[in-house]
């Protein structure tokens, strides 16, 4: 018999009311499954079996201080977890968190298989150590990958917050060396992360990708600050790309990448420098302070192995090129040695502020502990300079350049003629002459250069 208008208006608000009370009654349930049942679901029991999985899986000893589990979404959580560096190595972690969020997926386990979706890490500290046989602490040889279902496989979404990370090499004694590298107040996100490869020292794997931020970042002596990066894991690589940070008061954009693959480890790095306080650069190298002010451009590109000694950089090599505006040069005082060399005095602009330079542009080649330098162009106040030669950065400090000076005004007779009875020549109304800087950055040496050959040899390289 069908179902008059009038009993169906009179139906619907009854199922309404049906469906509301359904929807409270799951809410209930759910509820009780969160505030009751959870509780009773005492994780932590598990707490020795699961430390001892993470220390077959990583080779090492492990401490967790509690275990805890929380629904919607399903996570555990895991409180003040250690991982302790392998015997042949120091005493101490290879990571500590304060905190570590585990998401699981549902569905896996109703498979009897656990998969990671998630991984969050609070204030974790990650200290990375190499030893001069070649592995690091966080590696485990022994690592293979499962095939049952405690794999966890490749994670979705691996995210970092306040992360300290500090990198150094063993010395062949086997004593701690010196940090090469840190980096302070990470920020991460991750995606596809593979635990399994990091560990595993044979992976050839890409082991992550995503973005980094850090508030601080140290490279040797060089800091730079507010950094944000492009970040890949990948085959025992680790590449920084799409840098922009601050540094010492101006900008740096590039890239840079280290292969940990080799027995001394090894980086790569380009960048292009824009505003750089040369006076703050400096001052971050030993007995660098005051040697050099201005504001600093321009681009380099710098490689090498990371040593297992007291210096682990000394090794780096590279090329560059940079120019430096309105700086001074305190110890040189190059337009006051250059008259000196020449016996005349009143040069108008050249006699004043004689450390000061408008101008200096040069290419740099770092090899060997020495920067050298094949054509530099110093435009003084009153002196403009062409020269090469190259500079210690070993410790000496010591000073090798030649070049060809010009007076940039023009002169009476009598000093004219006294310039050129003192080896200078004229030329266009200018005085020029030949000089060589010898001795050592604090303490330099000017001489008169060797004429020809020192004019020629300029010439050659132009």
């Amino acid at each position: 018999m069908p179902v008059s208008p009038t009993l169906a208006r009179t139906a619907m608000p009854g199922r309404r009311r049906t469906a509301i009370v359904v929807a409270v009654v799951v809410a209930i349930l759910l509820l009780t499954l969160a505030f009751v049942v959870s509780p009773l679901l005492n994780v932590d029991r598990y707490r020795p079996q699961a430390i001892l999985y993470l220390q077959k899986r990583t080779g090492k000893q492990v401490e967790i201080g509690r275990l805890a589990l929380t629904f919607f979404p399903l996570t555990v959580h895991i409180d003040h977890l250690g991982v302790k560096n392998p015997p042949i190595f120091p005493s101490g972690y290879v990571i500590q968190v304060a905190r570590i969020d585990v998401g699981l997926s549902v569905g896996a386990l109703l498979h009897q298989q656990v998969v990671i979706k998630s991984l969050v890490l609070d204030d974790p500290i990650l200290h990375l150590t190499s030893d001069p046989d070649g592995p690091w602490n966080f590696e485990n040889p022994q690592s293979k990958i499962s095939a049952n279902g405690l794999s966890p496989g490749s994670i979705a979404r691996v995210e970092i917050k306040r992360g300290l990370l500090i990198a150094s090499n063993l010395l062949p004694s086997d004593k701690a060396g010196p940090i090469f590298f840190e980096a302070h107040e990470i920020s991460c996100k991750l995606e596809q992360v593979n635990l399994a490869g990091i560990i595993n020292p044979s992976s050839s794997s890409m082991d992550g990708q995503g973005s980094l931020e850090a508030g601080l970042l140290r490279f040797g002596a060089v800091e730079v600050r507010n950094l944000g990066s492009k970040l890949r894991l990948e085959s025992r690589h680790v590449f920084f790309t799409d840098i922009k940070a601050q540094v010492y008061g101006g900008s740096a954009v590039g890239g840079l990448s280290f292969d940990l693959s080799r027995k001394n480890a090894a980086f790569q790095t380009d960048a292009r420098l824009s505003g750089i306080n040369l006076a703050q650069l400096l001052a971050a190298f030993p007995n660098g302070g005051g040697k050099m002010v201005g504001k600093m451009e321009g681009d380099v590109r710098l490689g090498g192995e990371i040593a297992h000694s007291l210096r682990p950089l000394a090794g780096i090599h590279g090329t560059g090129h940079v120019t430096v505006r309105n700086g001074q040069v305190p110890s040189l005082k190059l337009n006051a040695n250059l008259m000196k060399l020449a016996h005349f005095n009143d040069l108008g602009p050249a006699k004043n502020d004689p450390s000061s330079f408008n101008l200096i542009t040069t290419d740099l080649e770092l090899a060997d502990q020495r920067i050298s330098s094949r054509v530099i162009d110093i435009d003084g106040y009153g002196v403009d300079v062409d020269g090469s030669g190259s500079v210690s950065v070993s410790g000496s400090d010591e000073l090798n350049y030649r070049g060809l000076a010009e007076i940039t005004t023009k002169e009476s007779f009598l000093t004219n003629t006294v310039a050129r009875l003192s080896g200078a020549t004229l030329k266009d109304g200018k005085l020029q002459f030949p000089f060589r800087i010898g001795g050592t950055i604090d303490n330099p040496v000017f001489s008169k250069g060797k004429g020809d050959k020192d004019v020629d040899a300029l010439r050659n390289h132009r």
